[in-house]
């Protein structure tokens, strides 16, 4: 599938692909560099990530919690 690059850089996935990975807008992806070229992989969001324990989890709250950790190791840094 061939797509083209714009003068900035920027390359439009075309819109199967973005149905069928999943892709939509704001979402993160990585661009990976190998010997064989390049691969754009789908960065998985947090909520996706809760999978079966989303009734045990409340996201905001779980959220809270990891912000709260973080400033704490920076604060003991």
């Amino acid at each position: 599938m061939d797509v083209l690059v714009t003068r900035k850089g920027q390359v439009t996935l075309p819109v199967a692909l973005r149905r069928k990975y999943g892709i939509k807008q704001g979402m993160t992806v990585t661009i990976e560099d190998s010997p064989t070229g390049i691969s754009l992989k789908v960065t998985p969001r947090f909520v996706d990530l809760i999978g079966i324990d989303a009734e045990r989890f409340n996201v905001k709250k779980t959220l809270a919690r990891l912000d709260q950790i973080r400033s704490e190791d920076v604060d003991t840094g």
